[in-house]
């Protein structure tokens, strides 16, 4: 499609309000009789009478807080066994194997969980503090 293709677009102008009684919107310009809708401000925060947000955030007790830092996906090193020892294992390659679905942008933390049988040289991995021990007990390879 092309700019000259376009349908053409109705522009419909704006109604003026609090422009007489005859505009249609004069008077109270639409804005009904009394009440908080028909002021022109409303306080910053003010949720209708209920607590605001901010004097509830104390009693929230870290609820309100939650984090939203991607977390690395974590893989047992039990699963690692599939590959022939001495490999170079990347996580690209956990995602050929059927390991992983995809590799997410937090990486790919590797847990202690199981056990290694084989030596392998792991790159671009996150280590848990037992995981990395254990790999390096059977002579692996770790490169950050």
């Amino acid at each position: 499609m092309f700019l000259h293709q376009l349908p053409p677009i109705v522009h419909r102008r704006s109604k003026r309000v609090g422009r007489g009684r005859g505009s249609g919107k004069g008077k109270t310009s639409g804005r009904g009789m009394k009440g908080q809708k028909a002021r022109s401000k409303v306080k910053l925060g003010f949720e209708g009478g209920q607590l605001k947000l901010i004097k509830r955030l104390p009693f929230l007790r870290g609820k309100g807080f939650k984090s939203h830092r991607p977390k690395p996906l974590g893989v047992d090193l039990a699963r690692l066994n599939v590959f022939r020892a001495g490999s170079r294992v990347s996580p690209a390659d956990l995602k050929e194997k059927g390991i992983v679905k995809k590799v997410p942008a937090a990486g790919i933390k590797l847990l202690a969980k199981g056990e290694l049988k084989k030596k392998l040289h792991l790159r671009g991995f996150l280590f848990s503090r037992n995981a990395r021990a254990q790999v390096e007990k059977l002579g692996g390879i770790i490169d950050e």
